[in-house]
């Protein structure tokens, strides 16, 4: 894959660096650490600028990010319960839940949708709760626009600095990105043992009182 996306990027320049960076975010198995620390190290090979690389990607962000938000619109919190309330049983949900993360994501979600810009798969999938909740569009939009500027920053000022050697960056970042991929598989683990453990809990409880 990351001969594939350098050939693009060498190609087409900053529209290849757009289109890749708003492809990153819809299909987050696209390493944006490839494209960004090789967008860095075409401004030391290329007519291409830091600044120029930056603001295209990050609009490539935001561009995606809208993209992830109109979905998450078309799955709103009621259309979610409807979906819940007919496959509930099979898929071991309640109405309830729903409305929790709602309520959850209505407290939390402006700087969920903030820093999760900063952390890998979840940059981009943050977009869709965003917009299931209903989240004001231009916080979202600003919000979203402000991480991506940082991750894309950062990301393409060290490709500038470390030159021909940012593969090697690359491979960093993949630490980075697996220690993440860890960390939120655990979670998820713990979130379903604690789910599980919680629903059967309230079961006997419920049994209990009507025997």
């Amino acid at each position: 894959m990351e001969n594939w996306i350098t050939e693009i990027m060498d190609g087409y320049g900053y529209a290849g660096i757009f289109l890749l960076i708003a492809l990153e975010n819809l299909f987050p198995p696209i390493p944006s650490e490839v494209i960004l620390t090789f967008g860095g190290f075409m401004t030391t090979a290329s007519e291409m600028t830091v600044l120029g690389v930056i603001a295209v990607s990050t609009a490539g962000s935001v561009a995606g990010a809208i993209c992830l938000y109109g979905i998450g619109r078309l799955l709103s919190a009621s259309r979610l319960e409807a979906i819940v309330t007919r496959y509930g049983k099979i898929l071991r949900l309640k109405s309830e839940d729903i409305r929790k993360a709602e309520r959850w994501f209505e407290k939390h979600g402006y700087w969920a949708v903030f820093f999760s810009r900063l952390v890998p798969l979840i940059r981009s999938l943050i977009s869709i709760p965003a917009g299931s909740t209903s989240m004001r569009f231009l916080p979202f939009l600003l919000l979203t626009t402000l991480g991506s500027l940082i991750w894309n920053s950062v990301l393409v000022y060290i490709g500038a600095a470390v030159g021909a050697s940012w593969e090697t960056t690359v491979g960093y970042m993949d630490i980075y990105s697996n220690v993440v991929y860890v960390l939120l598989a655990l979670a998820i683990a713990a979130f379903g043992y604690w789910f599980v453990r919680n629903r059967l809990g309230k079961k006997k409880g419920n049994n209990s009182i009507g025997s």
